[in-house]
């Protein structure tokens, strides 16, 4: 009885210790899981009228890796972001706050399509919300 009771003690110990050191970015499905919430999220982009003039002359070829690279990183995941800064990468674009929300909502829609708890999504958001700064510049 008491090897069975400290075997259950030793995996709950075990178990918390696992879940604590999971990053973000695992939360998220590691790789597998943050390319479907990218792919998902650029698919909504560029098909999203109120973002039709942020999205129509960029590469979606060239704009995926980065995109994951960015998300990669900022959730703890084992990429390296070689990209802009967010303020660089938004400079001059005349981004306003209906457009800002947008992007936002549909992502909020990818990760939800992708069966992320709400709880996950709002830590994704936390750290992206700082960023909001550097972006809306009208």
């Amino acid at each position: 009885m008491r090897i069975l009771m400290l075997a259950a003690l030793l995996a709950a110990s075990f178990t918390s210790r696992s879940l604590a050191a999971e990053t973000l970015y695992d939360q998220l499905g590691g790789h597998d899981g943050l390319s479907r919430i990218v792919d998902r999220a650029l698919n909504l982009y560029f098909s999203d009228p109120r973002l039709h003039a942020d999205f129509d002359n960029i590469d979606r070829s060239w704009l995926q890796p980065r995109f994951f690279a960015f998300f990669c990183k900022v959730t703890g995941g084992p990429c390296a972001y070689k990209g802009r800064s967010m303020e660089k990468s938004h400079k001059g674009l005349h981004i306003d706050q209906a457009r800002f929300d947008a992007v936002v909502e549909d992502l909020q829609t990818a990760m939800d399509d992708s069966g992320i708890p709400f709880r996950t999504q709002n830590r994704l958001l936390s750290l992206l919300a700082p960023m909001e700064r550097s972006i809306v510049t009208r």
